[in-house]
């Protein structure tokens, strides 16, 4: 998933353009119009007029962030004095006696704000990787400012008549066809977020969206304490079953938190799912999956249903207010899916066939546990949520004499970082240099990489690659850009960012990694190339579609597997041997193993997001409203969704996949006919479908509607059953 750090120019392009490519969490911009006097004060550290987090970034690759000089103290007096400068630069747009057109507005609009830009850049790290208590105070404090002051900024009516008065002449001022579509959208935008509301509705606005800024703020300060929680093990025989590399890193982790001689679990999806996959101690594997679909549900200082609840109602208030039957249909007014029921409908074909494929997994899974304990003559057990990963390993074993230990020791994490650089070259002409110690990091043991075309050696960027996890980063994998490209104003590179939780290896060992963690490389790699790929001029074309911004990223998941990727970079991490062949045709025979739980997992959590949002009377019982819902689907009992509503992200840190999670599906529809295209071409690597991606849909940003790209892509819209058959489902 991206992840955004919502700097001006692409604030205004989200607002003004609707572009939805960087989102996924809690939206911090600049600041409010009239800060706090305490906001105010000059920070300690930094004398007021010099704030390093206000100075342009200078150095190598067109200036980088001073990472070395990021501190908490400093954030407020830089939110301050962005906010001011901002302000300044959009009223001098806004008081232009000139008539209005395109350049005079639209130009100077995007344009405006790079102190800002480069602020949020900085502050999206100290608040996504890099967090501890000031900085959620922090958080909380400002998020309702900077909403305000966006909020106001946008709904000013000097504004609004400037922008109004090019779109009404958009058709006689000679304008190209990306300019329109520029004049459009923005247009379009301001009306759909209040621009025509009256005064009185749009000081009701305003309060709203603060409000909710602070109710996002406090929803990821909730859930971040309860990541921040441990499963504490005494007795080493309890991890039986456990990679001992893994079992190392645990120890390390306790000696991290005052507990030597014991073992840490984190909880978070990259300590929790290897204990529930691989420990033989039931209860241990009960304790943690307990622990982990429980976060933010324990009725604690750190529950967040009532967050949640006030969240909704605000949600759909200010829906009604902006003429929307609901929230769902406020949201999706700028998507490819355009209605609910449109990603419904998408959802309800893929649905059935998962359910059912559910049955016959836990059929095969409760025959082996039946066996075992009449071998054993041990009391029989019934399937539950912490035995199904368990379990599906020894299926896995069965039906395919393949077990995952035997795979992860070719799965070095720094060997795969290798083949998916190798392959993008091969694919689209990008070169990576490591270049770790010669620019500021954030953390020691983030790796940067210089990126260059391979054909013409010129600069492209530079990467980012955040991958291990620890206290004060938040969950999940993510991609976000310090600074994205465009050409107006001047060319500029990419500084882009991968962010994944893996845990590392002790000290002195190569980190290994599951087949799903290196899929999660891969993908959150692909939102890299998304970024790294772009030749747009205009900022506010940058972006794509909420339900198209998952679909490079699925597309690259892709080559991991292929033969070419294996055979150089999985080879074995004490010997250097290959992946052997025979172990290869395993996971391959086994590819559509367990799609039932995949895809109940994740579809679930998109189903029960839309039935959420797609309402006129917002929910006040959120476990009850989640518990009812799954009854109604009848959901799996054995699965519990990948994101319960108390944790639930991508829904409740801000608005960006709120009535949007099923995004992924749609974009993995794209994602399987375009796997398609390639192999209908003759395989993987075809540069003539490669080059075909690359233009037509991954360089070019939003300059055209991204269903028409896509069908200029394939010749035709995607067919949900190139989905269907990837995963093993009937297409009929």
């Amino acid at each position: 998933m991206p992840r955004p750090t919502h700097p001006f120019a692409r604030r205004l392009s989200m607002m003004l353009a609707s572009t939805a490519m960087i989102v996924g969490y809690s939206q911090m911009t600049i600041a409010a119009a009239e800060p706090t006097a305490a906001a105010a004060k000059p920070a300690t550290s930094a004398p007021a007029g010099a704030n390093p987090m206000l100075a342009p970034w200078t150095g190598p690759f067109e200036g980088v962030p001073p990472w070395d000089k990021m501190d908490p103290e400093l954030f407020p007096d830089a939110f301050a004095k962005a906010m001011a400068e901002t302000k300044a630069q959009v009223q001098a747009v806004i008081d232009n006696p000139a008539a209005p057109t395109f350049d005079n507005t639209h130009v100077p609009m995007m344009l405006a704000g790079d102190t800002a830009d480069r602020l949020f850049a900085l502050w999206g790290v100290q608040s996504s990787n890099k967090s501890n208590d000031r900085v959620e105070d922090i958080d909380a404090e400002w998020s309702p400012k900077i909403s305000t002051f966006y909020t106001e900024l946008f709904l000013d009516p000097k504004l609004f008549a400037r922008y109004k008065a090019v779109y009404d002449a958009r058709n006689s001022s000679g304008l190209n066809a990306q300019q329109i579509r520029i004049v459009e959208r923005s247009y379009d935008e301001m009306v759909r977020d209040g621009a025509n509301l009256s005064p009185e509705n749009k000081a009701k606005l305003v309060a709203m969206n603060a409000k909710l800024e602070g109710l996002f703020s406090s929803f990821s300060s909730k859930l971040l304490g309860d990541e921040k929680l441990y499963t504490i093990v005494t007795d080493k025989a309890e991890l039986a079953g456990l990679e001992p590399g893994f079992v190392a890193s645990l120890a390390s982790a306790a000696e991290a938190n005052g507990k030597p001689g014991q073992w840490a679990i984190k909880n978070t999806r990259s300590s929790a799912q290897p204990v529930l996959q691989n420990a033989t101690n039931r209860a241990l594997r009960e304790k943690v999956y307990k622990a982990f679909v429980n976060r933010g549900d324990n009725g604690d200082a750190n529950d967040t249903n009532a967050t949640i609840a006030e969240i909704l109602k605000l949600r759909q208030e200010r829906a009604v207010l902006l003429g929307f039957a609901t929230h769902a249909n406020y949201r999706m007014a700028d998507t490819m899916a355009k209605t609910p029921e449109a990603a419904m409908g998408l959802m309800m074909k893929v649905w059935p066939a998962a359910v059912a494929r559910v049955k016959e997994e836990v059929a095969d899974m409760q025959a082996i546990a039946d066996t075992e304990a009449k071998a054993n003559k041990t009391a029989k057990i019934t399937i539950e949520p912490w035995d199904y990963r368990f379990y599906a390993e020894k299926v896995r074993k069965a039906k395919y004499d393949l077990d995952e230990s035997e795979v992860k020791p070719y799965l070095q994490l720094d060997k795969l970082v290798e083949g998916m650089f190798w392959s993008a070259g091969r694919l689209y002409d990008l070169g990576f240099r490591e270049n770790s110690g010669t620019v500021p990091v954030f953390d020691p043991k983030v790796r940067t990489f210089e990126v260059y075309n391979l054909k013409t050696n010129e600069n492209v960027g530079l990467l980012y690659l955040d991958n291990f996890a620890r206290d004060g980063k938040r969950s999940g994998a993510w991609m976000t850009t310090y600074r994205s490209q465009q050409t107006l104003g001047g060319e500029r590179n990419v500084l882009a960012s991968n962010n994944n939780n893996f845990t590392e290896a002790a000290k002195g060992e190569p980190t290994l990694v599951s087949l799903d963690d290196a899929q999660t490389l891969f993908h959150e790699f692909g939102h890299g190339i998304h970024y790294l790929l772009q030749q747009v001029t205009y900022p506010a074309l940058a972006g794509v579609p909420r339900d198209f911004v998952e679909y490079p990223s699925q597309v690259n998941e892709n080559w991991l597997m292929t033969p070419e990727v294996l055979s150089k970079f999985a080879t074995h991490y004490k010997t250097g041997a290959p992946i052997p062949q025979a172990l290869v045709d395993k996971i391959l025979a086994s590819d559509k193993f367990n799609q039932g739980f995949q895809t109940v997992e994740y579809l679930s959590s998109a189903i029960v997001d839309m039935k959420l949002h797609d309402r006129k009377v917002p929910v006040t019982d959120v476990d009850t409203f989640e518990r009812e819902t799954l009854a109604e689907m009848k959901m799996s009992k054995e699965i519990v969704m990948r994101h319960r509503l108390p944790q639930f992200g991508h829904l409740f840190s801000s608005d960006a996949y709120s009535a949007g999670y099923y995004s992924y599906l749609w974009s993995e529809t794209m994602d399987a006919d375009t796997w398609a295209a390639f192999t209908e071409a003759g395989g993987p690597w075809d540069r003539s479908v490669a080059d075909k991606f690359r233009t037509i849909l991954l360089m070019t940003g939003n300059e055209t509607d991204r269903a028409e790209a896509y069908r200029a892509f394939r010749g035709r819209d995607p067919d949900v059953r190139a989905l269907l058959k990837k995963r093993g489902f009937p297409t009929e």
